[in-house]
């Protein structure tokens, strides 16, 4: 507790206030006799250790509540998570640290501020940098809506610049000439990094609206979050949603299975019977029989895990496991830049289990760079017999490509053997075909291609596909 007291104390000095050695000892005894088990008694034991003037007192009270309640813990546990899939100790995850942080060192001038923080772990530096730029970001009036205030966050930190900087790490290192098993490292490290700072700036924002606008929670009702996109999306907030998932799952193998077809031997069809004796005059000679059966559809699933539709893969591939529980000819895949089936991992494990172990690397590489040209091809090559007539295939994802090949060819292959091929697309139309997007070439030989970034569009494309 010693050590958390001292990261505390600094990242008070960081903020103005006056915290010396003596009273970082003051505050050790205080807790050796109030101890932790109570939030109040420990939040006040510190506050009368640690503060010398009133005019530092709301400071305090917010940094405790950030640091000990807020990004802090969720940092820690961030840290020990990254240990887990790395498959590092903590003293070789700290080796690995200094050794970044050195690297870092000379690249003064290259590397942001927040990056640097960020990727050496320091995580009161983090912290700062975040809470400044939710201070900016209300002062422009971003309204206390959690995305709109999480996206001015965003905006403040530059959150683009750092992701590219991150990506470009790879290269950096391998031009400073570090081995390239603690490149491969390092760079699994920094995209989780990414990944965690997107979480830590969701959190900030829930959090601080939360205190703004306590009766904000009572907006956060299904029929709310149903309006919500997908990108914004929490872990807590997926978890609210099972319910709906398995609605909208249900509701998509029912339309599927509302395609009926003629029978041999079924009711009379008046119609059809009138417009077959039309050569005699209408008397009908020749009866006409229709019986509609359900057909037995059968789906194809195709989900883009990449980084930047992350909160979006985990939510659709809730959706894709309450599809595939509900009957069996569904086969689901998932795809960076490999592609994998997962079919099997959603049959053998629970629906929260299946999923973290699609996103967390059990399948595929989730640290790859997105290429769908690839995925599609690896998919036309090892899996094209998943595809029948009969067969509605499901794509979902953002189509940016990273610039490699297209390979749109593959969707054409799937577009002219498949019943009917759908693309869900969680970013805004406007943005297809800009930058690294390929969504104009992957449309055109689409059944469906359709923006789906929350859950009522979801409902409304659903009854569209099975029109």
């Amino acid at each position: 507790m010693l050590y958390r007291i001292l990261e505390f104390s600094d990242l008070l000095r960081r903020n103005g206030l006056r915290v010396s050695v003596p009273e970082n000892m003051d505050a050790a005894s205080a807790l050796e006799l109030v101890g932790v088990g109570d939030r109040g008694a420990f939040k006040s034991a510190l506050r009368a250790a640690l503060v010398k003037q009133a005019s530092d007192a709301k400071t305090f009270d917010e940094l405790f509540d950030l640091f000990f309640l807020g990004l802090g813990g969720k940092a820690r546990e961030m840290d020990e998570e990254l240990m887990r899939q790395l498959g590092m100790t903590p003293a070789e995850f700290q080796a690995m640290l200094d050794a970044l942080e050195k690297f870092l060192e000379n690249l003064d001038g290259e590397i942001s501020a927040l990056t640097r923080a960020l990727l050496t772990g320091d995580m009161g530096e983090v912290e700062r940098l975040l809470r400044e730029a939710a201070e900016a970001a209300r002062g422009e009036n971003m309204g206390m809506r959690v995305l709109m205030f999480a996206q001015g966050i965003g905006d403040r930190i530059g959150i683009e610049g750092i992701r590219a900087e991150i990506e470009n790490l790879k290269t950096l290192l391998g031009r400073g000439g570090a081995p390239p098993e603690l490149i491969e490292k390092m760079a699994q490290y920094a995209e989780q990094r990414m990944r965690n700072l997107m979480q830590l700036v969701r959190d900030l924002a829930r959090r601080e609206t939360d205190q703004k606008d306590p009766a904000r929670s009572e907006r956060e009702r299904p029929d709310y979050l149903s309006q919500k996109s997908f990108i914004y999306f929490t872990e807590d907030d997926i978890r609210k949603m099972n319910e709906v998932v398995v609605r909208l799952a249900r509701r998509f193998k029912n339309r599927l299975s509302l395609r009926r077809k003629h029978a041999r031997r079924g009711r009379l069809d008046v119609s059809a019977t009138f417009r077959k004796n039309l050569q005699y005059g209408g008397v009908p000679f020749r009866i006409k029989l229709d019986r509609r059966k359900k057909e037995k559809p059968e789906v194809v699933v195709l989900c883009d895990i990449s980084d930047s539709v992350l909160n979006a893969s985990r939510f659709m591939l809730q959706f894709v496991y309450s599809v595939q529980d509900l009957y069996s000819k569904v086969r689901s895949f998932v795809f960076v830049s490999d592609i994998g089936e997962v079919t099997k991992l959603f049959e053998e494990h629970e629906i929260h289990q299946a999923v973290e172990k699609a996103l967390r690397g059990d399948v595929i590489d989730v640290y790859s760079h997105s290429n769908f040209g690839r995925a599609f091809e690896l998919f036309y090559r090892h899996h094209w017999t998943a595809i029948t007539p009969k067969t509605t295939v499901l794509v979902i994802g953002d189509g940016r490509n990273n610039y490699n090949r297209a390979n749109d060819w593959v969707l054409k292959e799937i577009r002219s053997k498949a019943k009917q091929l759908v693309w869900l697309n969680p970013e805004s139309r406007m943005t297809w075909g800009y930058g690294d997007s390929e969504m104009p070439r992957y449309a055109q030989h689409c059944s469906v291609v359709e923006e789906c970034r929350n859950i009522l569009q979801l409902y409304r494309l659903i009854d569209r596909i099975a029109a």
